[in-house]
């Protein structure tokens, strides 16, 4: 059974760390990243946060990262396409030698912060005795077996919770005006009303904290 894991790794083990320090509002969000035939990571990435021309200028000083290109932009966020050179090991490592996938990944000046998908726990064993080997500043802050569909998985829903948003959408309860009202919407999934308002608050919170930041889910929450 896969295993999704969480990690917090120290900016300067980790690319972009010149780029995020010397512009400490910016924020990197990776959207995805494909592999060179010479190993090398071509990431597509978003930056939000603050001065992009200060984030830009510093790009031509930071040896990690080279062929930096303008991809989208959208309000105060830019979608960049760049090429990875330097402390990219532990990533690259995954993908090739483990078949790891990187679901999720945020840059900030102080750290990264990754969630990353193995096959199996001695996947992720290997990781984690390679990053130790290699002196790379890693820290698993959670784990958990992927026992839900991907949708589930990733977004931190219990499969009460997914069954609950997905019926809400279906029947219109998210419509305006909606149509349905909470207690029809109560009744076809035989629940009361409380623990149907339960149920979203602790979705809602999931869905929040597993897409804009990293936080433990409301595992124990129906």
């Amino acid at each position: 059974m896969s295993i999704i894991a969480e990690f917090s790794v120290k900016s300067d083990d980790l690319a972009l760390n010149h780029t995020l320090t010397s512009a400490p509002r910016m924020i990197v969000e990776i959207e995805q990243v494909v592999a060179t035939m010479e190993d090398r990571l071509m990431p597509y990435f978003w930056v939000t946060g603050g001065d992009h021309e200060e984030f830009e200028a510093a790009f031509q000083n930071d040896r990690s990262v080279k062929n930096a290109t303008i991809i989208d932009e959208v309000e105060d966020a830019r979608l960049y396409r760049a090429e990875w050179t330097e402390n990219v090991e532990t990533i690259i490592y995954a993908y090739v030698e483990l078949g790891a996938t990187l679901m999720r990944a945020i840059g900030k000046a102080e750290e990264w912060e990754l969630r990353m998908r193995f096959d199996n726990h001695d996947s992720l064993s290997k990781f984690r005795d390679y990053c130790a080997e290699n002196d790379i500043s890693i820290e698993l802050n959670r784990t958990q077996e992927q026992e839900q569909p991907m949708a589930s998985a990733q977004y931190d829903l219990t499969p009460t919770q997914r069954e609950t948003l997905v019926t809400a959408l279906e029947t219109g309860y998210y419509e305006v005006p909606r149509a349905v009202t909470m207690r029809e919407l109560a009744d076809q999934l035989g629940v009361s009303q409380q623990t149907l308002s339960n149920r979203f608050r602790a979705a809602y919170k999931n869905l929040v904290t597993s897409t804009l930041t990293f936080s433990h889910p409301d595992e124990n929450e129906a």
